[in-house]
């Protein structure tokens, strides 16, 4: 005997559309989801590689790789590191002058 299925039971439900400022409102402030990845993250993956690239956690057949990869890292972290500001590069280029009092 086949039972009949209600139109309610056969439905699907749409999820909900939310915007991107609800979204953000939702999380937390202060707080990161567990996908992001920032560019402190990535000067940690670097070190991590040279840690690991150091105590010889890799075999000879794969340091090629690793180190493209380690380059290419090291490469977009310098393209997108913020610069100094001229100030700040001023003050780490001055030298300190003795006074003879």
């Amino acid at each position: 005997m086949a039972t009949k299925k209600t139109k309610k039971e056969t439905e699907t439900v749409a999820p909900k559309a939310t915007t991107a400022a609800q979204t953000q409102s939702e999380q937390p402030t202060g707080t990161q989801s567990a996908t992001d990845l920032n560019i402190g993250d990535l000067r940690n993956i670097a070190l991590v590689i040279d840690v690991a690239s150091t105590r010889g956690a890799f075999r000879a057949n794969e340091m090629a790789t690793v180190g493209l990869i380690y380059n290419k890292l090291q490469a977009f972290l310098a393209k997108v590191a913020p610069e100094p500001k001229a100030e700040d590069a001023a003050k780490k280029t001055e030298t300190p002058t003795a006074t003879g009092k």
